[in-house]
């Protein structure tokens, strides 16, 4: 074999580095964000049901809108399709935490550790219902701390979680492609 025939073999090409997939990793699994039309029909209708529950409120002189129905309003318009938007968690979610959050109120007294225990107590009196609504918790220690006359709060409760819900259904219908709320009804 002469010295012209041995050629060498041209190097491997250099593999390159995997280049780390930070962003991928900060996304994670959550879902993809809703397109922007999505997004403004959620915000104004959530908006717009507040805003009715501040205004029911003005005329009849006591405070409608409470922290958990604007979570609760945000869950329906946002995510309507799970079980704890649908209208048996809402409306039965409230209005259990609100008998759970009197019981407690009667029973231990206005403190802050009693209204942790009656939002836990809630919170399992939903599970065993059957009617889960993380919000409606919260109702359970509003109630605690709060103490409001039972015979003004629980009407109002009950129909601003029904507005809330029926804000929900109509504006399902109100965009052709939107989800449509509810999945059931009870």
């Amino acid at each position: 074999m002469s010295t012209d025939e041995i050629t060498e073999a041209p190097p491997a090409p250099a593999r390159p580095r995997p280049r780390p997939r930070i962003l991928p990793r900060l996304v994670g699994r959550a879902p993809a964000p809703p397109s922007t039309g999505t997004a403004l029909h959620n915000v104004s209708a959530v908006t717009a049901v507040l805003l009715a529950l501040v205004a029911v409120g003005s005329v009849v002189h006591e405070p409608v809108l409470i922290p958990p129905l604007a979570a609760s309003a945000a869950i329906v318009h946002s995510v309507p399709r799970l079980p704890l938007a649908q209208p048996r968690s809402v409306i039965a979610g409230h209005l259990l935490c609100a008998g759970v959050g009197y019981a407690v109120l009667a029973a231990l007294g206005s403190a802050p550790w009693a209204a942790a225990l009656a939002a836990g107590i809630g919170l399992a009196v939903m599970t065993v219902a059957r009617t889960p609504h993380s919000p409606a918790c919260a109702t359970a220690v509003v109630i605690v701390l709060h103490h409001p006359r039972p015979a003004t709060f629980v009407p109002l409760l009950a129909g601003a979680v029904v507005m809330v819900v029926l804000a929900g259904w109509a504006a399902s219908y109100a965009r052709p492609s939107a989800p449509r709320y509810p999945a059931y009804w009870w």
